[in-house]
């Protein structure tokens, strides 16, 4: 009758429903019911981070902690959790300031990030793959105070590098990826990584996923977290070395270079990471070989000693690996040379496989079919004769490879020169000799490949640079027999005009930088080098025109070409070809003081000049993949800079005076006018010596008249004043005497005291000689007091552990005794059921008297089988307890006397069991039955009879057959 509308539910919104949610799951105290709140606010955390995690943080980190031993709800949560720290990009609540909240929350309280550390104990996949994500997610957000937290958690690095081990691969890769964003920064987690066998379980997982060749991305991220492990850490490098996992590297790179054994082309996704890994490989080599570092020399040998300085030149050499990865192997062989006299050695004595268009004919230079080359050769053959853009970082690594053979190492300078001007002079038409290169370029290869020469001056410079042997072994080399009346020319007028030329053919900046490079460290400090130069007037000439009026406007090639003239004005002497203060009129008029240091300045100021260290480490192809960027070689731009400013400061030197250099130990230039000077003051010094002697031979003359006079004089007065100064004498004669009785008496005084004391020194010493020898009684008796002592406790504990070993047997003796005696009772019991058994068998021979009667004895006898064998169980576990007895001395006893009162009653029941059957068989059964238990009455009687052994059970039974038959 009455019809009722019902409306709809007032619809909540998001806010609510999270704040209801929230509620809930701190509330809720029923695990299904947490859950269920925590499916909820998964479903908001993608679109609203902000507002979940405002009101549940707090309760599902709790939920963590209070239902860890949950796997779905720790799932669920960790779910939950990620998603708030990377919320859907097109929320409205997105910002990065949630992560560093959640970050916060987590980091302020340690015993969360033990939380999440302690799932790492489980083997529950979700577990522990979320765990690490978390942990991830937090280090990303805060990652100083992270590292902090799980420095500090208990077994926390341990439970991380044991991750490593885990056989689930996505859990493994997380905790790789983790230890990685990890350790870069602090050296504390890299050693405690290292120690926990972090070395050894790198190198397992790169073994297990096929090495470099056939590894995946997991082999690049276990070498990168291999080199944070060892990055400026010279203990984890110390222990990476001293335990031998330098020949693990060595093999990985001689797998490296390895073709593939099914001849098949390998996939570009794959070559690119085989590429990758190799690449790393190389990388965290050359962190054992930075320049300067107390551990490197070591290093560089333990490389050597496991062939990884003859892999990688293979891996450099080997055709068809990626061109970037051979420059990357040519640069680590310069590490590992560098600075070293005897891997420098054996590195020019090494041979590599020769490029496929320069097969070697001799017989000698081929291993296994494999045309070979020493390694000189072919890295000069990179350098000169190959061409082309792609190719210039293995030309560029090449050359350093060249620049660390001859570093500090003037035997290998001089031996690569002497070979340089020999092939010069044999075979001038050579193309890969850097002498000739540069004396005799082309210029058809100037215009396509104008970093030939700019290579050859490179590696010119680093054959003389600081080394006077070099230059002058360079300066001697020259064009032209004189004896035929031809015109000598030296190679430094050589390489001048060639820089000349190339500046009025406008030919490429760097072949003319290349020279400029060249000139400037060879006639710094050189005065030889100077005049050499400056023999050829137009040199100065022609180089102060590309200083000023250079067509291109170069700034390097200016500021070089500037910088080149104050360095031949700085060390130019008066005697020069072209006078000092001739060069610097010749400068001042050209070009001025003030476009001097304009061009100089400007060069110093050059993004190239100023920026090379970062730059240098950014060499790419140019622009419309054009010839690359790079000018300037590392050394020389030390070297510009380090004398920049005396270079500048040079042209307001006065021309007078002359810069002193010292050369193989001989200074070399002076101040004309103060030679002058100096001259002039040494001959007005020799003329007033010569008038100082005249004057002293005049006064000599009258000395001797003036002696003569007092000796004449002194005769005279000499015989009145004798008689007075011997009475004079006499009084002081006698004055002597007195002082020397009165300090004889007091020597004699000091001798008594002397005396004395020395007695009473003399007693002393032999009381402390007495004193010494008692300390050495004492101590032998102390010694040998020590020793008793020493020999009682050894007795004493050889009694111990003889009465130890005494009860030990005993326990034994015991438990073997409890054991047969028990066997022997499971015997008895045997022999019974086999008796009863016969006893059944002749009562059914009988069975047609009363087979009811029959049954229910089986039925009987069944009843006592199974007895028996509970009873033989309960005989087992007996066993088992007297075995435990021996294990156990203390308890021995007890448990004997309780297996044995167990024994005592089971043979009771069994006795009582055997009555039963005996009274039943006599009461029920006819006369066969008395017939068969006298018959066998009488066989036990026979048997006795006999000597054969009858048991207890037995022979009563027979008694009680026999009353039954009475």
């Amino acid at each position: 009758m009455f019809s009722t509308i019902t409306a709809a539910p007032a619809k909540q919104s998001v806010g609510e429903t999270i704040s209801v949610l929230s509620g809930r799951l701190s509330t809720a105290t029923l695990l299904e019911d947490r859950r269920a709140a925590i499916l909820g606010l998964r479903s908001f955390a993608k679109q609203y981070p902000a507002s979940v995690a405002s009101g549940a943080l707090r309760s599902l980190i709790g939920t963590l902690s209070r239902d860890g031993e949950d796997v779905d709800t720790v799932k669920v949560v960790m779910e939950t959790l990620l998603m708030l720290f990377s919320p859907d990009e097109n929320s409205p609540e997105a910002s990065e300031e949630i992560a560093l909240w959640l970050a916060d929350e987590f980091t302020q309280r340690q015993e969360n990030i033990t939380l999440l550390l302690d799932f790492l104990e489980t083997n529950e996949f979700y577990s522990r793959l979320y765990s690490l994500q978390l942990l991830s997610a937090i280090l990303a957000a805060r990652t100083e105070r992270t590292e902090e937290c799980i420095l500090v958690a208990p077994m926390g690095i341990p439970r991380l590098v044991a991750v490593l081990d885990d056989v689930r691969e996505a859990v493994r890769d997380e905790g790789i990826s983790l230890l990685t964003d990890l350790t870069p920064a602090s050296i504390d987690i890299q050693k405690l990584v290292a120690f926990e066998k972090g070395f050894e379980r790198v190198f397992d997982i790169i073994r297990q996923e096929g090495g470099l060749i056939e590894g995946a991305r997991v082999v690049e991220n276990c070498l990168i977290l291999l080199a944070n492990l060892l990055r400026l850490n010279s203990s984890n490098q110390s222990m990476f070395r001293e335990m031998g996992f330098i020949a693990k590297l060595g093999r990985l790179l001689k797998d490296s270079y390895r073709p593939a054994e099914d001849g098949q082309e390998i996939a570009p996704w794959a070559q690119e990471q085989r590429n990758r890994n190799i690449y790393a490989l190389l990388a965290v080599i050359r962190l054992f070989l930075a320049s300067r570092a107390i551990g490197t020399p070591q290093n560089q040998l333990a490389f050597l000693k496991d062939h990884c300085l003859e892999n990688t030149l293979e891996l450099a050499f080997t055709d068809y690996i990626e061109p970037l990865i051979r420059s990357e192997a040519l640069i680590t062989c310069a590490d590992m040379i560098r600075g070293n006299p005897t891997l420098q050695q054996i590195f020019a004595g090494l041979q590599v496989p020769a490029p496929p268009g320069n097969q070697a004919t001799d017989k000698d230079a081929c291993t296994n079919g494999v045309s070979r080359q020493y390694t000189i050769d072919a890295l000069l053959e990179i350098i000169l004769a190959v061409n082309g853009p792609q190719r210039f970082d293995m030309r560029m690594a090449a050359c350093m490879c060249l620049k660390a053979y001859f570093f500090n190492h003037p035997e290998a300078q001089r031996f690569f020169l002497d070979r340089a001007i020999a092939g010069h002079k044999q075979n001038p038409g050579e193309p890969t000799n850097v002498l000739t290169t540069l004396l005799y370029p082309l210029p058809d290869a100037m215009a396509t490949d104008p970093y030939r020469y700019w290579f050859s001056s490179v590696l010119m410079l680093h054959l003389i640079h600081e080394s006077p042997a070099t230059k002058e072994l360079a300066m001697a080399v020259t064009e032209g027999d004189e004896a035929s009346g031809e015109e000598v020319v030296t190679s430094i007028q050589t390489i001048a005009a060639h820089l000349l030329s190339c500046v009025n053919k406008s030919e490429d900046a760097r072949i003319i930088i290349g020279y400029l490079m060249l000139l400037l460290c060879w006639l710094f400090e050189d005065l030889g080098a100077v005049n050499d130069f400056l023999d050829e007037f137009t040199n100065l000439q022609g180089l102060i025109q590309a200083a000023v009026e250079n067509p291109n406007g170069d700034v390097i090639v200016q500021g070089l070409s500037t910088m080149l003239t104050g360095v031949i004005y700085e060390f130019s002497t008066k005697d020069s070809p072209v006078p000092r203060a001739a060069v610097q009129n010749i400068i001042m008029t050209r070009m001025g003081r003030d476009r001097y240091v304009d061009k100089l300045s400007k060069l110093r100021a050059y993004p190239l000049m100023r920026d090379h260290e970062v730059l240098s480490e950014n060499i790419g192809p140019g622009p419309d993949g054009g010839l690359p960027d790079v000018f300037l070689d590392d050394t020389f731009v030390d070297f510009f800079k380090d004398n920049y400013s005396r270079i500048l400061r040079a042209i307001d030197r006065d021309p007078g005076f002359e810069i002193s250099v010292i050369t193989n130990g001989v200074q070399k230039g002076v101040s004309r006018e103060l030679v002058d000077s100096l001259r002039a003051q040494v001959e007005e010094k020799e003329q007033k010596l010569r008038d100082l002697d005249v004057e002293k031979s005049s006064l000599t003359s009258q000395l001797g008249q003036e002696q003569a006079d007092h000796r004449h004089t002194k005769d005279n007065t000499l015989k009145d004043n004798h008689a007075k100064e011997v009475a004079r004498l006499n009084q002081a004669m006698e004055a002597l005497r007195a002082q020397f009785n009165s300090k004889e008496r007091a020597l004699q005084d000091a001798e008594k005291k002397l005396a004395s004391v020395t007695k009473s020194l003399s007693q002393e010493q032999a009381d402390h000689q007495r004193t010494r020898t008692e300390i050495v009684r004492l101590k032998s008796i102390n010694d040998g007091l020590q020793r008793n002592h020493e020999q009682e406790v050894t007795k004493i504990q050889r009694e111990h552990s003889l009465k130890e070993e005494q009860l030990r047997k005993a326990a034994e003796s015991d438990a073997e005794r409890v054991r047969r005696r028990s066997e022997a009772e499971k015997a008895d019991l045997k022999a019974t059921i086999s008796r009863l058994e016969v006893d059944l068998m002749k009562a059914n021979k009988a069975k047609s008297v009363n087979e009811e009667k029959t049954s229910e004895l089986e039925n009987k006898i069944k009843v006592a089988t199974e007895s028996l064998g509970d009873t033989e169980k309960r005989l087992k576990a007996s066993e088992d307890a007297v075995r435990k007895a021996t294990k156990q001395l203390q308890d021995k006893e007890e448990e004997h006397q309780s297996t044995q009162k167990e024994l005592e009653d089971l043979l009771d029941v069994f006795t009582d069991l055997e009555e039963k059957v005996s009274k039943y068989k006599v009461s029920s059964l006819f006369q066969p039955f008395c017939l068969v238990f006298y018959t066998k009455n009488e066989k036990q009687k026979q048997l006795k009879a006999l000597g054969e052994a009858v048991s207890d059970g037995e022979e009563d039974d027979g008694d009680e057959e026999e009353d039954g038959d009475e």
